[in-house]
Parts: C-alpha cells; sequence; structure tokens
C-alpha cells in the first residue's frame, strides 16, 4: 500500500505567533493520526522556479490515513489556531507503492 505525504511549503508567514500556536497543536494532533515528522523547516535550496521557504514534510503508512489526519479534529483545532497567519502551499499526496 502506498504511503501518503504531507507536503507544506509556506510563501509567508504574516504573524508569527499564530505558527507558534499552531506548531503547538499541529504536531500533536499529527502524530496521534500516525504521521511522522520527516523534514520541519530546515534548509532548503531551491532549483528551477523553486522558492527557498519553509518546507515541511510528513509521512502517513497510508495516502487514507494522510487524509483522515488532515481531517481529525485535533488538526482543525491547530488549522483554527493558524487562521491568516501564514500563506502556504498544503498538498497530501500518494507515494508510489
Amino acid at each position: 500500500m502506498p504511503k501518503g505525504y504531507w507536503v507544506s511549503a509556506y510563501r509567508t508567514i504574516s504573524d508569527p505567533e499564530k505558527l507558534a500556536a499552531y506548531s503547538r497543536l499541529a504536531g500533536p494532533a499529527v502524530q496521534a493520526g500516525g504521521g511522522r515528522f520527516l523534514a520541519r523547516g530546515g534548509r532548503v535550496v531551491a532549483h528551477d522556479a523553486g522558492i527557498a521557504e519553509r518546507t515541511v514534510l510528513i509521512e502517513f503508512d497510508s495516502f487514507e490515513q494522510a487524509v483522515a489526519a488532515h481531517g481529525s479534529a485535533a488538526y482543525q483545532e491547530a488549522l483554527a489556531a493558524l487562521s491568516d497567519g501564514v500563506e502556504r502551499d498544503f498538498r497530501i499526496v500518494e507515494g508510489i507503492d
């Protein structure tokens, strides 16, 4: 069964306090949903049309698990805390089996 991944690239961070509140809630919510952080805001080298921006990569045992974790009450609470504090490109992608 292919794994699932959350890929999030932060275009702008307009409110670091909202991002911090989100992070405090999102970390436990992701882990409760079976997610494992593979990359979280470390160094980025961008190529082609890419932009060197904060990037987060989270792995789940399946695509379905990744989708379910995003819909969980705990993660939705984290999103409410984040509100308009950032502009980001968030995707849930299916890995290769």
